[in-house]
């Protein structure tokens, strides 16, 4: 086999890994979930923002970014260690990626260390904000003795 030949062999099937890569990726966004806009913090001015899917998996909830290709969700958030720190409307030009009923949270994950902003639409909110209410109270954590 020819040198030409086998390059083109390699590149046909790294195109073909590529294509499967995509393809699971856009089934796993249309299995379900809520739309969302996230973005970690801190962050400059209307930066950073991308959008996704949440899906609710008991204790936690996944983010998938949809210009990602990774097989695996791009944020993950445990109930248990996920704090509120307040609610606002966007602002400046986040308008441009957000309508006027967006709600934009801001979120500690204390079990991660980081912080995040998710932009949901009132519906979404209302979903994401039963779900985190519902989780056990921290007092009711079982301690090992």
């Amino acid at each position: 086999m020819s040198t030409t030949m086998t390059v083109m062999v390699v590149l046909i099937g790294v195109l073909a890994l590529m294509v499967l890569a995509m393809g699971y990726r856009l089934w796993k966004l249309r299995q379900g979930g809520t739309a969302a806009i996230m973005r970690d913090i801190p962050a400059v001015g209307g930066a950073g923002w991308r959008h996704g899917v949440v899906r609710y998996r008991g204790e936690e909830a996944v983010f998938y970014q949809l210009s990602s290709v990774r097989w695996w969700p791009d944020r993950r958030l445990g109930r248990r260690g996920l704090e509120l720190l307040g609610r606002r409307v966007p602002r400046g030009d986040e308008f441009d990626i957000m309508g006027p009923e967006t709600v934009v949270l801001e979120l500690s994950d204390t079990d991660r260390e980081r912080g995040y902003e998710l932009a949901l639409d009132r519906g979404a909110l209302t979903a994401f904000l039963s779900w985190w209410e519902s989780r056990p109270s921290p007092r009711a954590r079982r301690r090992d003795f």
